[in-house]
């Protein structure tokens, strides 16, 4: 069979079709390389969203994204070696407390993390919050980090995922963000690079989350877990609700400052919640819990000692932070401007449009609607 040039392999799947394998892989390829512009991999992307893939075909998509670049190698580590990822929410800090926390009970974190992608806040775009912080560091200095301290997070790199570095960037502006088989191959490919051996997967589910029912929720944890099989790391699935923002902020260093409140002992309930469900299940893949009620024993106890803390700022130290700005955090980025909302009456908030606050969010300063867009450190709610 002759190869499908871009044009008509965006036929097929407009048509509904599943693309051939061999086809779909050189598509990747050649867009990493430069030969497909960003206007062809846009008709692919819209195509996709419209028309969804096979399992197989996402399999393909993955495995070509993933072949793009390097696969890293931690098997010298006696350390599990682990990640988690959720699939965005409003005011979602999680990671920035559960990777120290992990990091302080003996597992080792090679977290790559990515931006804001439409209403949905970014980690990368958070650490970048800190002052002296560098996403931006080679793999070498990457993998020493996790060797000497236990974690390191970190952006995209030239040499990880290439094909999902440019995809993803695309998907941000052209209104593909939701798509199961794109958010399937992005998350997949960039996790089985880092060379880890488990994956704790946090799905949102909500007016605030790309997966609005269950279902949708349900389907795309099928492909994760299809995928983390196939490639032999352990993949456990929590869903969690995105109908209002987690805690009690959504922003950018706002919500540096609150995971290192929730450091300190002093988070709200719901971010902990979630935190100590995703940690619980990556310690008993690890082996290092027997059982949930030893892991959140555990977890509690290296916050309360310090000991997550500590494994946060030695973190910032080795991404080029500075341990005396962050000790002061509570006086940085304090915003130019702010604004309090007063309610009109007493009574209960029932529901909220959280789709809508991450949208105001990014008007603020904490999104892009170009590719170019310098985000404000001090917006947030």
């Amino acid at each position: 069979m002759l190869a499908l040039n871009p044009a008509e392999l965006i036929q097929v799947k407009k048509q509904g079709d599943a693309i051939p394998g061999a086809d779909l892989r050189r598509f990747i390829l050649d867009y990493t390389r430069g030969s497909i512009s960003n206007e062809t991999m846009t008709d692919l992307l819209t195509v996709i969203y419209n028309n969804g893939m096979t399992s197989e075909e996402t399999f393909t998509l993955t495995k070509s994204m993933l072949d793009s670049g390097e696969r890293m190698d931690f098997s010298f580590l006696d350390n599990y070696v682990a990640d988690k990822h959720s699939t965005g929410g409003v005011g979602d800090k999680v990671s920035l407390i559960l990777g120290p926390l992990m990091a302080a009970a003996g597992l080792a974190i090679p977290m790559i993390s990515g931006r804001s992608l439409g209403h949905t806040g970014g980690t990368l775009d958070k650490l970048e919050a800190i002052p002296g912080y560098k996403v931006d560091i080679s793999l070498d200095e990457f993998k020493r980090n996790v060797l000497d301290i236990g974690i390191s997070m970190i952006g995209q790199t030239a040499e990880i995922c290439p094909a999902d570095k440019k995809m993803y960037a695309l998907r941000d502006i052209t209104g593909t963000v939701g798509s199961i088989p794109l958010i399937c191959g992005s998350i997949m490919s960039k996790k089985i690079a880092e060379g880890i051996q488990g994956l704790v997967m946090d799905i949102k589910i909500g007016n605030g989350a790309f997966m609005e029912t269950l279902e949708e929720g349900q389907r795309l944890a099928t492909l994760l877990q299809q995928i983390g099989n196939n490639f032999n790391v352990a993949t456990d699935i929590v869903f969690s609700s995105m109908d209002q923002p987690l805690g009690r902020y959504a922003g950018l260093w706002c919500e540096v400052k609150e995971a290192i409140n929730c450091l300190q002992s002093d988070g709200p309930e719901d971010t902990m919640a979630v935190t100590f469900e995703l940690g619980s299940r990556l310690l008993i893949q690890a082996k290092t819990a027997s059982d949930k009620s030893a892991a959140m024993i555990m977890q509690r106890e290296l916050i309360e000692n310090g000991l997550a803390l500590e494994k946060f700022m030695e973190m910032v130290s080795a991404h080029g932070g500075n341990r005396t700005d962050i000790a002061s955090f509570q006086t940085l980025h304090l915003p130019a401007e702010e604004t309090v909302f007063s309610a009109q009456q007493s009574g209960t908030i029932s529901t909220m449009n959280t789709k809508l606050i991450g949208l105001a969010n990014s008007e603020l300063g904490c999104g892009r609607k170009e590719l170019a867009d310098v985000l404000d450190p001090t917006a947030g709610m």
